[in-house]
């Protein structure tokens, strides 16, 4: 059985064969590409791709963030409170203007 530092050893070499096949093969996909791409007479901008619709990425302003609506009712019992907006909490129930906040 192989010691901890003897298979230490071995994953340092196997990693050291993997990187330099690694390089190996990316080099010869990197020149059949340009070979592929020479003789159909393509460029990196056709291969790419263009933005077809809309700005392009990073022009204009950002959005402003929105400020959080003031609540239009209040639960009298637990305090929460609901701006109108979104889907109508259950203690609302069917007469909502009994909870309404009076305006200031």
């Amino acid at each position: 059985m192989a010691t901890y530092k003897q298979l230490l050893a071995q994953k340092e070499a196997l990693e050291a064969q993997l990187e330099e096949a690694r390089s190996t093969e990316v080099a010869s996909v990197i020149e059949k590409i340009r070979s592929l791409m020479a003789e159909f007479g393509l460029s990196a901008e056709d291969i790419q791709g263009k933005r077809r619709r809309g700005r392009p990425a990073g022009s204009g302003t950002a959005k402003a963030t929105k400020e959080p609506l003031p609540p239009k009712y209040r639960d009298p019992k637990t305090g929460k409170t609901w701006s109108g907006r979104g889907r109508a909490p259950a203690w609302l129930g069917k007469n909502p203007n009994r909870f309404l906040i009076a305006e200031e």
